[in-house]
């Protein structure tokens, strides 16, 4: 394992869980904990010395923060999205991003699950009667989920778990995906989006923002969806026309909807979150917290920094997002790990090579990938490194970083 001193410190923001500190700890590392997203200059000043830095959503990282952190060997985000993140700015400082993409699937299905039932029954807009004085113990509007049709858009982690989850109450489950995917259980695909929307009773959202997907709910496809259907985007804030949704849950043309996720979020708990759909009874709304379990948040920071102590200890990429991703093993005993990231370019691994041969040193394994503009090389070597070594490799034409670990 690297040593502590050049490893740490760790700098974690937004009350990661503390699991992480039991990863950290073991691998030598130093911690600082903040509780919260900090404001710029603070964020700027936490991560100057920092090595390692952990963050959820509301911590930004773009080119600024960056700068702010020459000492910067790797950011995890803890959490699903790096939507937060400037990932080019980071990949071309030799900087890897990590993230928890299935420590919450279950999570985030069982919201949505909850969130059909009592959509399905007009739960929301009876409780609210309730509270009120009022008991409409009526059934107008109030269904069974059995046998209803699940549309599913998105048929990943999430949507694929969701699949199994509704079969298992008797919904007949559809789902719509650009690429193929294997149907679990009864599940059946669409050929197209329009398809799963005319004939689903719930229309449910789990796909990353891209720009294909971004408003992929926007009022032409709310229009298509069933008379009285539900649609619910518990994925990402910007895949539903609010503004169209809210239209359709005036006109009657939706029975309800459940949403999560919103274009503009509240950067804190004291900033007033202020929605167009506040004012329907029979929609739920949530303050992104599909992931928010105490269950997610234990395996998201296990899984992430797990990735983090690899790649400071062994130079693994696997599970980066923005880098090319290698999985080097152990460092046999004898062997010193020489780790370059470099622009991918015609030459630059023979001028690699041509510095270990010329510092007496034995090539004894080497792992290359590339990734668009980006090279990422391991190479583990036998025989004493002079000194000055490392400082050689990092003045080749195309170097962005290297380090050695043993």
């Amino acid at each position: 394992m690297p040593d502590p001193v050049q490893a740490g410190p760790v700098v974690l923001f937004e009350n990661i869980h503390p699991v992480a500190d039991v990863v950290f700890d073991a691998a030598g590392f130093s911690i600082e904990r903040h509780a919260a997203a900090l404001e710029i200059a603070d964020l700027h000043a936490a991560l100057g010395p920092a090595r390692l830095a952990g963050i959820r959503s509301r911590t930004k990282m773009n080119k600024a923060a960056f700068d702010a952190a020459p000492s910067l060997l790797a950011l995890g985000c803890f959490c699903i999205g790096t939507n937060q993140v400037d990932l080019d700015v980071a990949a071309a400082r030799g900087i890897p991003v990590f993230n928890g993409p299935f420590g919450n699937t279950r999570s985030v299905a069982e919201l949505t699950l909850a969130s059909i039932i009592m959509l399905m029954r007009g739960i929301p807009m009876r409780s609210s009667a309730a509270r009120r004085g009022e008991w409409q113990k009526s059934a107008t509007n109030s269904h069974e989920v059995r046998a209803k049709n699940l549309g599913i858009v998105g048929y990943g982690n999430i949507g694929s778990q969701l699949s199994v989850l509704a079969s298992a109450l008797g919904m007949h489950v559809y789902f719509y995906d650009t690429e193929p995917k294997l149907a679990h259980g009864n599940a059946r695909a669409c050929a197209s989006l329009d398809e799963l929307l005319e004939i689903s009773d719930v229309v449910t959202l789990h796909v990353p923002s891209t720009e294909q997907t971004r408003n992929i709910m926007d009022a032409a496809a709310i229009a298509k969806m069933k008379k009285g259907a539900i649609l619910i985007n518990q994925a990402r804030g910007d895949l539903v026309d609010i503004d169209a949704l809210a239209g359709a849950l005036e006109r009657g043309d939706l029975i309800g909807a459940a949403v999560d996720v919103f274009p503009k979020e509240p950067a804190s708990k004291d900033e007033a979150f202020v929605s167009p759909l506040q004012k329907f009874s029979n929609i739920i709304l949530t303050p992104h917290i599909g992931g928010s379990t105490l269950e997610a948040q234990q395996a998201i920071g296990e899984d992430v920094s797990g990735k983090l102590a690899r790649y400071v200890a062994l130079g693994a990429t696997k599970g980066a997002v923005n880098v090319p991703e290698i999985e080097p093993g152990q460092v046999k005993p004898g062997r010193t790990r020489l780790l370059s990231f470099h622009s991918n370019a015609p030459g630059f691994l023979s001028r690699l090579n041509d510095a270990v041969s010329a510092s007496g040193a034995n090539i004894a394994a080497q792992h290359l990938e590339t990734r668009g503009e980006l090279g990422y090389v391991a190479a583990d070597l036998e025989g004493d490194i002079p000194s000055g070594f490392i400082d050689h490799v990092r003045a080749l034409d195309g170097s962005i970083r290297a380090r050695l670990v043993r």
